[in-house]
């Protein structure tokens, strides 16, 4: 991977200065080649992870595994790509394995799960069956460890 693009992907709010400093570069070339990036679409959105857990109205992240029939002229792509387009929908993937499709979704609650898997998915013409799963704790999200404990990683030693 590029070098820049992976500093952005550790700290997106890294000023073009500091990153042209550990690049060994000017500013002005940070800036552009950030900027050839976008235009490009490698650089897609930039954004936060947060640790929901510490927030008040932490949501309900579901996966949900999806076989699919693949379309006789899109493939995979283009029910993956009427699926990815469901607001509910934070990410899809297509798989190896036993079955085509991973999707994330959130919600407020279990029941928004279950309402968009039986109204919206299961209902979809290719959508041959879904299997769900709650995840129930993150542990570590986008290489970022979101543990809430000390971080003092030795063993307490009692007298």
């Amino acid at each position: 991977m590029n070098e820049l693009l992976n500093l952005l992907k550790h700290n997106a709010l890294e000023s073009p200065e500091n990153l042209a400093k550990m690049l060994g570069t000017t500013a002005e070339d940070v800036k552009k080649q950030i900027a050839d990036f976008e235009r490009e679409g490698i650089i897609r959105a930039y954004q936060a992870v947060v640790n929901e857990e510490k927030l008040d109205a932490s949501l309900v992240t579901t996966v949900i595994e999806v076989k699919v029939t693949p379309e006789s002229e899109g493939g995979f792509d283009r029910i993956a790509d009427r699926i990815s387009r469901f607001p509910e929908v934070d990410s899809c993937f297509l798989m190896s394995g036993g079955f085509d499709l991973l999707l994330f979704i959130k919600g407020r609650t279990m029941q928004d799960a279950f309402s968009f898997v039986s109204e919206k998915l299961s209902t979809m013409p290719g959508v041959t069956s879904t299997a769900t799963h709650f995840m129930m704790k993150t542990y570590k999200q986008n290489g970022i460890v979101m543990h809430t404990g000390d971080d003092d990683e030795r063993l307490k030693v009692s007298p």
